[in-house]
């Protein structure tokens, strides 16, 4: 099936969404997306559906699913924690610490990025509370703490598991290849210090189809624990005025995980999937991008789902005086100009 859109492969970043104030479009971000339907065939391509890209925390669920595969007995909020970028909540805190305990470990045995909690609120108790970054507040420490769970399970050394030859790491980039269905290239470093590698668009977007739809697929499979736990503890992928908690709550079944430097990628149950990426990076416009992929991907129309809720999630409004004069919207898919 030729793709919807214009978007083409090596094609250059296409129009994603337009920052409109009052009544004049004030600044415009270009990128590259892919809608694909239940087939797998292109629903919408926009730039380049097959961009390469570090889709940096959008890769979570697919090592969690590596770390299952590798050993790793976790399940519902714990393991939604393991593909989470959590807000470092208490309730998030409470269970990194839960899956450290499991495991037999402690916080020290964390090697991630020492941060302070990612929610406003939660970083202000956490400061007056006399504690300063930590790596346990950074909000991908249950990764990292699943990460180690993993490797007590299999019996592999826990002091070296960011290492790019490390088992756990190997593994990983077995999983990703084969769920994206091209290589896991490129390797780097990610901002919490764990290996990361590159996919395309196309590619992450299947990967997250397969992992939707699994729980009814291929019921028991890691793929099909993954996509259970993210859809029944959406509150433990994110947090607090989080959009991926948003419209999770909003989409029984839904998937959905965002990316730093402007990515995203979300499946519906039946294996309609999205993956885009904003040329500069920037996370504003994300929400609504989201919001229009997930209409093309036939979301409202999804049994159970709270269209007004989904539409609150890709809200975001351009402010004046603190009062909306206007938002944040996207160039397709039927999304309504401010």
């Amino acid at each position: 099936m030729a793709p919807a859109g214009n978007g083409a492969a090596g094609a250059p970043a296409a129009l994603l969404a337009q920052v409109v104030r009052g009544g004049l479009v004030e600044s415009e971000h270009l990128g590259h997306l892919v809608v694909l339907d239940p087939t797998g065939a292109v629903r919408l391509a926009l730039g380049d559906p097959d961009k390469v890209v570090y889709a940096r925390s959008s890769l979570k669920p697919l090592q969690a699913v590596a770390m299952l595969r590798s050993g790793l007995d976790l399940r519902g909020a714990q393991l939604a924690l393991a593909a989470a970028s959590h807000n470092a909540e208490p309730g998030h805190l409470e269970e990194v610490r839960a899956i450290l305990a499991g495991a037999g470990l402690d916080e020290s045995a964390l090697q991630n990025t020492p941060t302070l909690p990612l929610d406003p609120a939660a970083a202000l108790d956490w400061q007056r509370a006399g504690r300063g970054p930590e790596p346990v507040a950074q909000n991908c420490s249950g990764k990292h703490a699943a990460m180690l769970a993993t490797c007590v399970a299999a019996g592999w050394d826990t002091g070296a598991y960011r290492e790019l030859d490390h088992p756990l790491q190997r593994a990983v980039r077995q999983t990703l290849a084969e769920l994206t269905g091209g290589p896991a290239g490129d390797p780097t470093v990610d901002g919490c210090g764990a290996p990361l590698f590159s996919t395309s668009l196309s590619g992450l977007a299947r990967a997250f189809a397969t992992i939707a739809r699994a729980p009814q697929a291929a019921p028991g499979t890691p793929e099909a624990r993954v996509a259970a736990a993210m859809s029944a503890h959406p509150w433990h992928v994110a947090g607090t005025g989080r959009d991926a908690t948003d419209v999770m709550r909003a989409a029984p079944g839904l998937v959905a995980k965002d990316g730093a430097e402007g990515v995203y990628a979300a499946a519906l149950p039946d294996g309609s999937a999205l993956a885009f990426k904003v040329a500069d990076g920037s996370a504003r416009p994300r929400p609504a991008i989201l919001r229009a992929a997930l209409r093309v991907a036939g979301a409202d129309q999804m049994a159970g789902v709270d269209v007004g809720a989904l539409d609150r999630a890709g809200r975001v409004d351009v402010l004046g005086h603190g009062r909306p004069v206007g938002a944040v919207v996207a160039a397709f898919g039927g999304a309504d100009r401010a």
